[in-house]
């Protein structure tokens, strides 16, 4: 459970542990990573040593230009084999093809190179060449995508480590967490901590033999080898030849000593923090009333369009800090509002009572071809001709976009100004993970202010670090991983709830759901072979305690869902009423530790005799318990 509240520390790190769900599908066949919400520990800002930068249309015409492979005269590019890497020769060992014993320093992380790779030639086929230095010829890397490797095309469920818990199953379907909880050397093993999260699972269905077994088929599984790749730039989406680095979005300004990561011949790092500050400096200028609308008004109200990933993560985040004390100060007289679906109720609700003369609408689309954004997207600009007129200056003032650079061309056909009000992101970032790009840094940062966006992306940076170091058996996005995999794949439960206990989180669930399920929602492995053990949770919840009085007489006593229990030892605002015994927030979080208690310990028969329940009711009030849940 969060340690402290009071800030909202649950803003910090959503985007985060769930970084890992992209990458342990298509590698580890059935590993999911569960999301839980970090908190942050307040740290001073960094000084910002370079200029705010505006992109500009000949610039980002240039980088879209080598994104498709071509030079300055618009001619292809020659490319061979893997034209990403990190940069740093003497830390690689060119005839072997294995890191040295080094740390290297990736956005401000600290990767540990403790891995080896005995089967050399198989690993760099496997792991998309991890090494990033070695160059495959064009024929072996056509006959890689076709020809897989034969020592990897085998499913998980074939392995040793798959077997022994399939008949460990047997061992735990004899047990019940009422005579486990009752183990005190099992619950004091059963919790992580990381910057002020506690992580609790010792109501979950296992043992400490259970945890080691899991544990061992993420190692079979090269589980860390494969974060590792991920954090380098390794193009683990192998679908569509991309890399996976939302980490990047919130790592630390890169120094000259740095070691650089390089993606598709761009230094990640540095495109970040232009972008960044590119965001900053145009907020910010909005905020102070510099940049003004096409009549000369201040602007004060933003419309954001989006669908998925471009419209859930920066909800979500918005109603956390929405209630958060500093939240309230930096928003107060801006409003800031969500179109997503393509119902023109949608439309209605987004636009209505908004001056459009003082707002601004943030189209964002990775391709700007989106179907429902794009439609939503001309409405908006029609309401906003409909007011001012049809002036190409109204939506160069009034309309944003953040886009991939590729798609700058079909921005500036639309209408918008490409040289001040474009901001881009990248192939490497996945819409459902991009809530620390420009997806969520206009939004976010037009309401509340930079300031507060920038601490949301240090919490963030904070979790990346813990899931790229720490041990596997200490790691809370791991530890969740290898539940949901227990949980899913060998006791056979299909959902799973998530309860916060925390109305500021109530778009939690939704995120979860597009997260977790556009991730996980896979039938075959990367070497096409269909899976032959479930996979994918279904997700779903409600904040507590809306969601004890719409489901949990199902969680209770229908089919078992496995639970995620989230709760803050301090509220953002708690109230206590004379006269009452306790606050608000004490009867919440009573409710936060007694539902995961009566999940696990269930009611008895025997119980409610002694309670003097009457016999023809014992049936009805009997509920069996043995219900996995954790709490965070």
């Amino acid at each position: 459970m969060s340690a402290n509240h009071a800030s909202m520390r649950k803003k910090v790190a959503i985007g985060i542990i769930v970084g890992a769900t992209t990458l342990l599908p298509q590698h580890c066949q059935s590993f999911s990573v569960s999301p839980t919400i970090p908190s942050m520990r307040p740290r001073p800002l960094e000084e910002s040593s370079t200029l705010p930068l505006f992109s500009s249309k000949a610039s980002s015409r240039n980088k879209a230009n080598r994104k498709h492979g071509k030079n300055g005269n618009g001619k292809k590019s020659n490319k061979n084999g893997f034209n990403h890497h990190i940069v740093d020769d003497e830390n690689f060992d060119h005839h072997h093809g294995e890191l040295s014993h080094q740390n290297i320093s990736i956005q401000g992380i600290n990767v540990g190179s403790h891995h080896e790779y005995q089967d050399h030639s198989a690993s760099d086929q496997h792991h998309g060449n991890l090494s990033g230095h070695h160059h495959q010829n064009p024929m072996s890397k056509f006959l890689s995508h076709i020809i897989p490797p034969q020592d990897n095309n085998k499913l998980v469920s074939s392995t040793k480590e798959w077997k022994n818990l399939s008949k460990h199953v047997e061992q735990i379907e004899q047990t019940h967490l009422r005579d486990l909880l009752k183990d005190e050397k099992r619950c004091e093993d059963m919790f992580a901590v990381h910057d002020g999260v506690y992580l609790d699972y010792s109501r979950q269905r296992i043992s400490l033999e259970t945890m080691d077994m899991l544990l061992a088929l993420a190692e079979k599984q090269n589980l860390k080898e494969r974060i590792d790749a991920m954090v380098r730039g390794e193009k683990i989406n192998w679908t569509e030849d991309r890399a996976v680095l939302h980490t990047a979005l919130r790592g630390k300004r890169p120094s000259k000593n740095d070691k650089k990561l390089v993606v598709d011949d761009e230094n990640v790092m540095e495109e970040v923090w232009e972008v960044l500050d590119q965001i900053k400096y145009f907020t910010e200028a909005v905020r102070s009333g510099e940049i003004t609308g096409f009549t000369g008004k201040r602007l004060r109200n933003i419309i954001s369009v989006g669908i998925g990933g471009s419209y859930l993560g920066p909800e979500f985040l918005h109603e956390c800090l929405k209630t958060e004390p500093e939240g309230i100060n930096k928003s107060l007289g801006y409003t800031l509002r969500f179109l997503s679906n393509v119902d023109p109720v949608d439309v209605e609700r987004a636009c209505a009572d908004l001056d459009p003369e003082e707002t601004l609408v943030v189209i964002v689309s990775k391709t700007f071809t989106t179907a429902e954004t794009m439609l939503n997207a001309r409405t908006t600009r029609q309401w906003l001709w409909d007011f001012m007129g049809d002036d190409k200056g109204v939506v160069r003032k009034h309309m944003v976009a953040v886009s991939s650079i590729s798609s700058i061309e079909k921005v500036e056909a639309f209408g918008i100004d490409t040289e001040s009000y474009f901001f881009r992101f990248w192939d490497w970032v996945g819409g459902r993970y991009s809530v620390c790009s420009a997806v969520g840094g206009i939004p976010i940062s037009l309401l509340y202010g930079f300031d507060l966006f920038e601490k949301f992306l240090q919490g963030a940076h904070s979790f990346d670090e813990h899931f790229i170091n720490a041990p596997l058996k200490e790691n809370i996005p791991v530890i969740m991983g290898i539940l949901g995999v227990w949980n899913m794949s060998f006791l056979g439960y299909n959902s799973r709830a998530t309860m916060p206990y925390a109305e500021a989180l109530l778009k939690l669930p939704a995120h979860i759901q597009q997260l977790d399920m556009e991730s996980n929602g896979k039938k075959a492995t990367k070497f096409g072979i269909p899976v032959d053990y479930p996979v994918g949770e279904v997700d779903f919840g409600e904040p507590g305690t809306n969601g004890q009085h719409s489901f949990f007489q199902l969680l209770h006593m229908g089919q078992t869902v496995p639970c995620e229990f989230i709760g803050f030892l301090k509220s953002q605002h708690d109230l206590c009423i004379d006269g009452e015994t306790l606050s608000s927030h004490d009867e919440l979080m009573a409710n936060f530790f007694a539902q995961p208690d009566a999940l696990a310990n269930g009611k008895t028969a025997e119980e409610l005799r002694s309670e003097g329940i009457d016999e023809d009711l014992i049936l009805h009030r009997t509920f069996e318990g043995n219900r996995p849940s954790l709490s965070s």
